[in-house]
């Protein structure tokens, strides 16, 4: 099989090959690392999309848009949640059924109120399987 090898091809031998596929393995490895922390699960929830609008008096209106492979009752996005910087929960948005046939789907939580020195909050999902998805949404408070 060598011999045929190096027929086809005598300009290249197996040992000056051999560098190059070692490279393109380890090429290949380091790309799969890279984007590991971007990959999100099709476990895992993830918000889609948020978006926050005052009500005025320090209350706002916020909706989410997730995404979740719902599988039915012992498998689905079950809230939202709004955090501080600090990772303290500040609201939650209880989904109370799976959204099996409507994906993404979005939900609001209106009369969230907010700290007045708060200029940012962050959404993140869970679901009722897994628990929570690495994505979260940053957004700015409006004033």
């Amino acid at each position: 099989m060598t011999k045929s090898y190096l027929l086809a091809r005598p300009h290249i031998v197996p040992e000056q090959a051999k560098p190059r596929s070692v490279f393109l393995r380890v090429t290949l490895l380091l790309a799969a690392l890279l984007a590991a922390p971007f990959h999100t699960t099709a476990d895992e929830p993830t918000p889609v999309s948020a978006t926050i609008e005052s009500q005025g008096s320090g209350f706002f209106t916020i909706s989410v848009t997730l995404k979740h492979a719902d599988e039915g009752w012992e498998h689905y996005a079950n809230r939202w949640e709004v955090l501080d910087g600090e990772g303290n929960i500040l609201a939650t948005r209880t989904l109370l059924h799976p959204h099996v046939n409507e994906q993404p789907f979005t939900r609001n939580l209106s009369a969230v109120r907010l700290p007045n020195s708060l200029d940012t909050i962050y959404i993140r999902a869970h679901d009722s399987k897994h628990g929570y998805g690495r994505r979260k949404i940053k957004l700015a408070v409006p004033e």
